[in-house]
């Protein structure tokens, strides 16, 4: 698994995806400037890691969507290439025409950051093997605008085709209330492309890799990836 991290101004969690995909894969990550146009030949895993690229000006990863390396991004996901957008990726990989929908501000308005339950909607795809469809997992979230929204016809088309990767819910799996941290519709935590070749998530796997740091329920992401 050849994987490569991107690099907008403003990014910050590029270290600790390096180290999860290094973990899982025993290989060291190409780091990807933004400007650049082209990814590294042989890239089978482009991750956009979170952050706030470009300052969060405009709307959050609007600028980024938008960038050099955005063209070489949107060619690999097209040929089937894997594609991981976490947190500001996920907004990025909105605002960039590769997930539908957009990610508002949080319902309450604050910026919220905790650890929170997510429940495995699918495990059958490159990112979730894994895991079990239906298992709780525990991981991190950290941001202020990770309120999934889209229109009736794209939520309808994202449940009835299976493409709701993961939801927020409680210790038991249960959803809803107080178990949705931002608002999202219908608990959404993260979505894949049509081809289930791109994810999206605003939740961190990525801080869930060690015991020492709190857990591991994010390393399963990390090793399906590996064996993909």
């Amino acid at each position: 698994m050849k994987a490569a991290v991107l690099v907008f101004p403003g990014s910050n969690r590029e270290g600790d995806m390096a180290r999860a995909l290094r973990q899982a894969t025993g290989h060291e990550p190409a780091m990807v400037w933004h400007s650049q146009t082209e990814l590294p030949a042989g890239t089978d895993l482009v991750v956009l890691p979170g952050g706030f690229s470009y300052g969060d000006y405009l709307r959050c990863g609007a600028i980024a969507g938008r960038a050099a390396i955005m063209d070489a991004v949107r060619a690999h996901a097209a040929r089937g290439g894997l594609t991981l957008g976490v947190c500001n990726g996920f907004q990025i990989l909105c605002e960039g025409g590769l997930l539908p929908g957009v990610l508002m501000r949080n319902a309450n308005l604050r910026f919220v950051c905790r650890m929170q339950h997510l429940r495995v909607e699918r495990a059958d795809t490159a990112f979730t093997r894994h895991y079990r469809q239906g298992q709780t997992i525990e991981v991190a979230i950290a941001h202020g605008e990770g309120n999934y929204e889209a229109d009736d016809e794209t939520i309808a088309r994202l449940e009835g085709e299976g493409l709701v990767a993961f939801r927020y819910c409680d210790a038991l799996g249960r959803v809803g209330g107080e178990a949705n941290p931002n608002g999202s519709r219908n608990d959404i935590a993260g979505i894949f492309s049509e081809r289930r070749n791109v994810l999206g998530l605003m939740p961190h796997p990525e801080n869930l890799i060690d015991p020492l740091a709190g857990g591991i329920d994010g390393r399963g992401l990390f090793e399906s990836l590996a064996a993909a």
